[in-house]
């Protein structure tokens, strides 16, 4: 039994790291909104950067499923991993985007254009991802003096990539097919 007037509360280490989350969930979110500011000054468009950052849940999928498989916790090295993948994932998301962009402003069809994409994009978004995925590899298993400190940022980040490379090659072109017919409307699909 707790004395009159006495409370027990975490505090220390817990208090810190609470401290640290939430600073961490603020970079997560800058992050996210700085990478969609650049894209909508690249595309010069709101549409196209909103359907590449929807590649970013994606990556949430394979996060969470390689933090389960592995037994690793969601700590600070998870989140600056997730910082890390905010960046990473929507590359292949501008490559397929990027491509679309550039084949129809040479006057192909929103459906040819979307096809010839995905072909002509396949190859270098699979060897961009895998080269990102093998070398994280040894980091991920926690090889080498310290490794295990960081293995669950690389693990984030492994399990992001992973999911969001397969999941985006379909999900991309399907929501910019999607964006463009319905949203972005007025004879999109006839150019």
């Amino acid at each position: 039994p707790v004395p009159k007037d006495f409370t027990i509360a975490f505090g220390a280490d817990y208090e810190e790291q609470q401290k640290a989350y939430h600073e961490l969930l603020i970079s997560i979110s800058l992050a996210l909104v700085m990478v969609y500011m650049v894209m909508a000054c690249l595309y010069e468009s709101l549409l196209d950067p909103f359907v590449v950052m929807f590649s970013v849940p994606l990556a949430a999928i394979g996060v969470i499923l390689m933090l389960f498989l592995t037994h690793t916790t969601f700590n600070v090295q998870s989140y600056i991993g997730c910082i890390m993948l905010g960046g990473i994932v929507v590359n292949n998301a501008i490559l397929l985007v990027d491509h679309t962009n550039y084949l129809r402003s040479r006057g192909m069809s929103l459906d040819e254009a979307i096809k010839e994409a995905g072909r002509r994009r396949l190859r270098p978004i699979l060897m961009t991802a895998s080269t990102t995925i093998l070398a994280l590899v040894p980091m991920a298993i926690g090889l080498g003096e310290g490794g295990e400190a960081q293995a669950p940022m690389a693990r984030t980040v492994l399990g992001g990539l992973l999911s969001s490379t397969l999941i985006t090659l379909i999900f991309v072109p399907t929501l910019y097919f999607f964006v463009k017919t319905k949203i972005g409307g007025k004879g999109v699909s006839q150019r």
